[in-house]
């Protein structure tokens, strides 16, 4: 999953023609650790995507433009519009997030 380290950066990455997947993190967030061992084999499945992700306490502003209220959060994005976003009380399984990417992408 490749790191956002900027605005411009991120501007760029949802302004894809294709779905692109952003995570908002942060070190500190329990949660997102707990994500990080599940993550690895999503990212397998949906391979066909974009990963990213973007660190809340190091990129600011982004999170809160786009109600990013909590995290881990799942944002897909196409042509520069947010299409999904699954936030981080739905994010704690596997399953929830692989529902969630189903239910988007297909």
């Amino acid at each position: 999953m490749e790191e956002i380290k900027s605005e411009q950066q991120f501007n760029e990455i949802i302004n894809s023609a294709e779905p692109v997947i952003i995570k908002f993190y942060a070190d500190w967030c329990p949660d997102c650790k707990r994500m990080d061992m599940f993550i690895g084999d999503i990212l397998e499945e949906y391979n066909q995507y974009k990963w990213y992700q973007i660190n809340n306490d190091e990129v600011e502003g982004i999170a809160q433009e786009y109600d990013v209220m909590g995290i881990p959060s799942l944002l897909i994005f196409q042509n520069g519009e947010k299409l999904a976003h699954q936030h981080s009380a739905y994010t704690k399984t596997p399953e929830e997030v692989q529902e969630f990417l189903q239910q988007q992408l297909g």
